[in-house]
This record gives structure tokens, C-alpha cells and sequence, in this order.
């Protein structure tokens, strides 16, 4: 399951996941199945639908891949979620348990390079295309699960989320094409660098930004997460705060530091490999690690693997 300081990923779920509306974060973590693949499952086609054993044959989601030129690509987090399905396929029972496929993917800004929200249609068509023998087979097009894709940008001017999914207009008289919209879900959070206060409209954000911030102190962030959210804060995870919180002055001061020497840069790159180390000892994801040195994730993975 997903660490303590993971249950700020229930926290997401919960503002984001109209299923969950209304929940508290601490009661999501016993809808999600099994064990959340981070970043170990590819998004390339052919690749994210994996054969897994585990005393018998199963397609599972797998979180790598590889395109031309482009390097490996590899979904952040994803994991299966059960909830009411209120118009579940197959049946007229309020009351049915359906599967839902979670993708959470963290951005340390919104990107440059590309427009962001093509690039999310694309990993969200393949959540729903690599289901094929693995969620449903043949054309048993009815079994397959909803999927959501949650971005989280950090540095963004203002604290915002939007829903994207499909709708359907009549152009030319009507009919009741039978079907799901709601299989498709892309949901953009964007967090300012501002700690929001703390209500209903902006928990969510202010628990993200409190995480990664660096203008709180480790006490004061660990106020927040138990006091406002009501995350035991235990004696590791008091550490790893502590650790990111050292973590984001350190980026601020490179940031300042910018055009120095190459020598005092590579000084700055060893004190931040040793972060790297303490955290992902500390149990951090490659992603939380990713989002707070503003390393990509082949990197950190790098820098782990040697040494």
C-alpha cells in the first residue's frame, strides 16, 4: 500500500474521484488492490500489457517503454481501485463493485516543450487500449474500466484543477447511443507556489504544496500533515520531511547560485546524490524524489543504481 506520506495521493483521489466524494483520505487506502506500479510500466503500445506469474498466468500492467529517439517513457503510478459503480456495465445494480484504473503523473511545471494535455489523451488512450486481453477480451468492448489520468504541475501561477473527458452533441436529430462517457478521465491540478488556506475548495492543494514548499520549515510541515489532515506522523516519515524540506532550500540556493564554477557545481551535484540516497532510503517514490531535485526519473534511477 501506499506510504504515509502517500495518503496525500488519497487526498487526490478523494477531490478528484466523484466516487469518492465525501470520503475521508485515510478511508480510500482499502479500495486500492494490490501493490501501485511506479514507474515501472511503459506507455509504448505493446509494452504496458505484460504477462505476469504468479502461480498462474496473468496480464498485468506493466510501466515501461521505449520510443525512437525519444528514450524510455514510463507511466508515473498506476493502480486498480474498486468502487460503487452506480452505472456499472452488465448491470442495473447500484450496489456492483467495479474496477478503476488510476494514473497519477507529477510534473515539476508545466512543460515547455509540448502541450501538456496531448501528451496526457495519449497515455489515457493507452490506459483504455492496452486493457485488450488483459481487462477484457475479444470484443467484450463493455468490460472495459474506467481510467483516470491525474496531473499534478507544481510552480503554476495559481492553485486550479479542470476535468476533461468526453461529451456528446446532437447535430442532427437524436439517439440514445448506448455507451459510457465517462470511461475517459483527465483531470489537471495545478499548484501555486502561494500555500493556499486551508478549506474545503483548496485541501488538496494545500496538502501538496505544504509537501514540496520550500518557505515551511520541517516542523511546520509536519504540523500541517498531522494536525489539518490527520497523518500520524511517525519518526521515519518526521525524517524524510525533514529531508525534503532541507531538500527544497538546497534547490532554492542552486537556483541563486546559477553560472558559479563547474567545481562548485559538482560539489552541489554530490551533496544533492547524497539527498537522492537518504530519501530513497527513507522510502520516497522516484517520483517524489524526481518532483523535489528536479532530476527525471531515468536519472535518479541512475544515480540509485550506482551507488
Amino acid at each position: 500500500m501506499l506510504s504515509d506520506l502517500d495518503k496525500s495521493v488519497n487526498c487526490t483521489l478523494v477531490k478528484t474521484i466523484k466516487e469518492f466524494k465525501g470520503m475521508k483520505a485515510n478511508d480510500v487506502v482499502k479500495y486500492i488492490e494490490g501493490e501501485p506500479y511506479v514507474s515501472i510500466v511503459p506507455v509504448e503500445p505493446g509494452s504496458t500489457n505484460a504477462i505476469f506469474n504468479d502461480n498462474s498466468k496473468i496480464a498485468g500492467l506493466n510501466t515501461e517503454n521505449f520510443e525512437i529517439n525519444e528514450g524510455l517513457i514510463r507511466f508515473d503510478i498506476i493502480f486498480y481501485v474498486r468502487v460503487p459503480s452506480k452505472s456499472g456495465n452488465n448491470s442495473n445494480n447500484e450496489n456492483e463493485i467495479s474496477q478503476v484504473i488510476i494514473n497519477i503523473e507529477a510534473q515539476k511545471d508545466e512543460p515547455k516543450k509540448y502541450q501538456i494535455i496531448n501528451r496526457a489523451v495519449f497515455y489515457i488512450s493507452r490506459l483504455v487500449s492496452s486493457q485488450k486481453q488483459r481487462d477484457f477480451i475479444n470484443m467484450n468492448y463493455d468490460d472495459i474500466k474506467k481510467v483516470y489520468s491525474i496531473w499534478v504541475c507544481m510552480g503554476m501561477k495559481e492553485n486550479t484543477m479542470c476535468h476533461i473527458h468526453l461529451t456528446k452533441d446532437d447535430l442532427i436529430g437524436k439517439h440514445n447511443w448506448r455507451g459510457n462517457l465517462d470511461l475517459l478521465n483527465i483531470v489537471m491540478i495545478g499548484i501555486s507556489d502561494t500555500l493556499p488556506e486551508h478549506d474545503n475548495t483548496y485541501e488538496m492543494h494545500r496538502l501538496l504544496a505544504a509537501l514540496f514548499t520550500n518557505t515551511l520549515n520541517a516542523k511546520q510541515k509536519i504540523d500541517i500533515i498531522n494536525k489539518e489532515y490527520d497523518i500520524p506522523v511517525e519518526s521515519d516519515i518526521e525524517e524524510g520531511v525533514s529531508i525534503m524540506c532541507n531538500l527544497s532550500q538546497g534547490i532554492e540556493e542552486k537556483a541563486l547560485e546559477k553560472g558559479r564554477s563547474a567545481g562548485i557545481a559538482q560539489g552541489k551535484t554530490s551533496a544533492q546524490i547524497d539527498i537522492i540516497l537518504n530519501m530513497y532510503n527513507n522510502n520516497f517514490t522516484i517520483e517524489q524524489i524526481a518532483l523535489a531535485t528536479q532530476y527525471d526519473v531515468d536519472k535518479i534511477k541512475e544515480i540509485i543504481q550506482k551507488n
